[in-house]
C-alpha cells in the first residue's frame, strides 16, 4: 500500500521552487548592472571624460555647458552631482508608482534599458563631445539608482523573514563576481591594446559600452523570472517629486525606528561610500602609488567581496544581522585606522588594506539592506526603498566634504583618511541603540528567530 502525498504539502514544495526560481532571477540583476559601478564609474569614465573634456576646454583650462563656465577637471564630478540632484526627484515618485500599481517590474525594465542604452552608448565619445559624455553619465547613473529601488523592494516579496539575510547577501556576491569578471576581461583589453590592434581611447569606449551590453543582455533574467504583486491601489494622484518625498518621510514618522536605523545607515554607509571613492586618491596622492597598483586593488576589493559578503551571511545566522553589522563597524574602523600607518611606496601593504576594505564591503552592504527590509511595512516596499536608496546614493556627500576638509586644513591624506573612522564610530553607536526587534513588530512584520 503506497504513502499518500498530502495536497497541501505538494503544494509547499511547489511554492518552495518558484520562490527559489524567482530568487535565482532577483541574483542576476546584481550581477547585470554591478558592472557599469565597477568598470563604468569607479575605473575608466572618470579619468577618460576628464580627458574629453579637457580636449574641448579653452586656454584657460574652462568648458562651457550651457555658457556655464566650469573647470574641465570639475565636469566629471559635478556630472555625478547632477545625476544624484536628477535621482533623488525620480525615486520617490517611482517607489511610490510601484507600490500603487503593484507593476515594479516595467518600470524596473524601463530604468534598466535606459541605463544600458546610456552606457552603451558611451562607445561614442571621443574628440570634444564632453557633453554627450556629461549627458549619457547623468542618464545612465539616475537609471540604476531608481532601478535598485524597485529591485530592492522586491526583497520582502520574494524572500520569507528567515531567508533574506542569505538571499540580499548572495546578491552582492553575484554582483561583486560579475564586477571582477569583467574588469578582468576590461584590463586585459586596455593594457594589451597594441596587441588587439586598437588605440587606448578605444579600447576604453570599447570597455564603456561592454558595460552597457552586459547590463542590458543579463537584465532578461530578471525581468523572466520576478512577477508582479496584486497590491491594494491607493487613493490619489502622482505627486510632484518634492511633494512625494515629503509625502514619504512623513509616513516614515509613524515608524520612528525605523527611521533611527535610516539615520544609522546614513551615517556609517557615508563612511563606507567615502573609503571607496578616496581610497584611490589616498593610494596615489599619499602613498605614490601607480595606476597599474590602485586597479589591481580594486580587482581585490571586488573578488574578496564576494567571498566576504557570504562569510557574513553565514554569520548573520547565528548571530543575527545587527550583531554581524556591529561586528563589520568595528572590522571598517580598525581597517582604516590601520590605513594611516601605511608606508609610501609600498603596493603590498596597500594591498593588504583593500583586502580589509573588501572583506567587510559587500557583506555590511547586503546585511544592511536585509535588515532594513524587515523595518518596512507590507504595501509600501518600494517607497520605503526610495528613501534608503536615497541615504545609499543621494546622501553620501558628508564623508567626502569631511575627508576634504580635513586635508585642507592638515595638508595631509593621512589625516583625512583616518578622520572617516568617525563615521564608523557614530554608526555603530546609533545602530547599536535601536531595538530591531521591537521596530519590525511596529512595522507590523513578524521577527524573525534571528535578527
Amino acid at each position: 500500500m503506497g504513502t499518500e502525498i498530502a495536497p497541501e504539502a505538494t503544494q509547499g514544495a511547489s511554492a518552495a521552487a518558484e520562490r527559489k526560481r524567482e530568487q535565482r532571477g532577483w541574483y542576476f540583476y546584481d550581477w547585470a548592472c554591478s558592472v557599469y559601478s565597477t568598470s563604468v564609474l569607479t575605473v575608466f569614465l572618470g579619468p577618460y571624460l576628464t580627458s574629453i573634456a579637457k580636449a574641448a576646454a579653452d586656454a584657460d583650462g574652462f568648458v562651457h555647458p550651457l555658457g556655464i563656465p566650469v573647470r574641465a577637471g570639475s565636469f566629471f564630478a559635478y556630472s555625478v552631482s547632477l545625476s544624484v540632484i536628477l535621482s533623488i526627484f525620480v525615486m520617490p515618485l517611482a517607489g511610490a508608482a510601484a507600490d500603487r500599481t503593484g507593476r515594479k517590474k516595467p518600470l524596473l525594465a524601463l530604468c534598466a534599458y535606459i541605463g544600458a542604452a546610456a552606457t552603451a552608448g558611451m562607445f561614442f565619445l571621443d574628440g570634444d563631445r564632453y557633453l554627450l559624455g556629461g549627458l549619457l553619465l547623468v542618464v545612465a547613473n539616475s537609471s540604476l539608482a531608481v532601478s535598485m529601488v524597485l529591485y530592492n523592494s522586491y526583497l520582502p516579496q520574494i524572500a520569507p523573514p528567515q531567508e533574506r539575510d542569505a538571499v540580499s547577501t548572495r546578491g552582492w556576491a553575484f554582483g561583486y563576481a560579475s564586477g571582477a569578471l569583467v574588469l578582468m576581461a576590461n584590463l586585459v583589453l586596455y593594457t594589451a591594446h597594441d596587441t588587439f590592434g586598437v588605440s587606448e581611447s578605444t579600447a576604453v569606449r570599447i570597455c564603456l559600452a561592454s558595460a552597457g551590453v552586459w547590463w542590458g543582455a543579463f537584465t532578461v533574467v530578471p525581468l523572466r523570472r520576478l512577477r508582479d504583486r496584486r497590491t491594494q491601489a491607493t487613493p490619489g494622484g502622482t505627486a510632484s517629486g518634492p511633494r512625494q518625498l515629503l509625502a514619504t518621510v512623513k509616513d516614515m514618522r509613524r515608524h520612528p525606528l525605523t527611521l533611527s536605523f535610516l539615520l544609522a545607515y546614513l551615517v556609517y554607509n557615508d563612511g563606507v561610500q567615502t573609503v571607496i571613492s578616496q581610497a584611490s586618491v589616498y593610494g596615489s596622492e599619499e602613498l605614490g602609488l601607480g595606476q597599474s597598483t590602485l586597479i589591481v586593488a580594486v580587482l581585490l576589493v571586488q573578488l574578496l567581496a564576494v567571498a566576504g559578503a557570504l562569510a557574513m551571511g553565514r554569520l548573520a545566522r547565528t548571530y543575527g544581522a545587527k550583531r554581524t553589522i556591529l561586528g563589520s563597524l568595528v572590522a571598517w574602523t580598525v581597517t582604516i585606522g590601520a590605513g594611516y600607518f601605511l608606508p609610501a611606496g609600498a603596493p603590498a601593504w596597500f594591498s593588504a588594506l583593500a583586502a580589509g576594505i573588501g572583506l567587510v564591503l559587500g557583506g555590511t552592504q547586503a546585511l544592511s539592506r536585509s535588515l532594513f527590509s524587515h523595518l518596512v511595512p507590507a504595501g509600501k516596499e518600494a517607497e520605503y526603498f526610495s528613501a534608503y536608496e536615497m541615504s545609499d546614493r543621494g546622501m553620501s556627500w558628508v564623508g567626502p566634504l569631511v575627508f576634504g576638509l580635513a586635508y585642507q586644513l592638515t595638508g595631509s591624506y593621512r589625516d583625512a583618511i583616518v578622520s572617516l573612522v568617525a563615521f564608523f564610530v557614530i554608526g555603530f553607536v546609533l545602530l547599536a541603540r535601536v531595538p530591531v526587534q521591537q521596530a519590525v513588530r511596529d512595522a507590523g512584520n513578524s521577527v524573525p528567530a534571528r535578527i
